[in-house]
């Protein structure tokens, strides 16, 4: 809908918008699992470009209510020498994806200062469709609202998400689970070895392999 109304909507602030929404699942993927692309300041492993990288802290679900973590990090924490309990602080190259994907003009800064990440995302894109001015007839405050509640939708998932990842499997069930998939693989071969023969060996270890690393995740 976006590129539907761009003369009304303006070409500059669609793409704004497009690029803050294309960041969007990157940043909920890492809200959900932050240590993907995120490297520990003081890990010396991993060298860290000071014009290329961006220092923050993890995105943290269990955290949301200290406002603390939300706060972008300084020179004074970076040395340990903070008057609060010192957090760890975490860089990630700007180069890379979400980043780069980010408009220019201080967007970068603001989102690695956000607690809530994704859902920053979503507060700007909503403040970029407020400022629509109102084009009669093609653009009024019925598209704007349509807009926007497609954003309310978007917001909505962070949640749905972030219930999924902190719902625990009961420790019965993982149990049971892993019994059956393990006397589902040892009776396997016995069916395939009739068609198979030689080569069931290699074709139960591709099977075993998938199915475990399934049951792992």
């Amino acid at each position: 809908m976006l590129k539907l109304f761009e003369a009304e909507i303006g070409s500059e602030k669609r793409r704004r918008i497009q690029r803050l929404i294309a960041a969007f699942p990157y940043l909920l993927r890492h809200r959900i699992r932050p240590s993907l692309l995120m490297r520990r300041v003081n890990d010396l492993e991993y060298a860290r470009d000071p014009e290329h990288s961006l220092l923050l802290y993890r995105d943290e679900v269990r955290s949301d209510l200290d406002n603390e973590l939300a706060a972008l990090a300084s020179d004074e924490e970076e040395t340990g020498a903070s008057r609060r309990k010192t957090r760890q602080l975490y860089w990630v190259d700007k180069r890379t994806l979400p980043w780069r994907l980010l408009p220019s003009g201080g967007t970068m800064e603001g989102c690695a200062r956000a607690q809530n990440r994704p859902l920053w995302v979503c507060d700007r894109v909503s403040k970029e469709l407020a400022t629509v001015v109102d084009v009669n007839p093609t653009f009024t405050n019925r598209e704007r609202m349509t807009l926007l509640d497609m954003v309310n939708k978007l917001s909505r998932t962070i949640g749905s998400c972030e219930r999924i990842h902190q719902t625990v499997v009961p420790l019965n069930y993982a149990r049971h689970a892993l019994r059956s998939l393990t006397v589902w693989l040892f009776s396997l071969p016995f069916a395939l070895v009739k068609d198979l023969g030689l080569i069931t060996g290699p074709v139960l270890l591709v099977i075993s392999w998938m199915l475990f690393g399934v049951y792992e995740i």
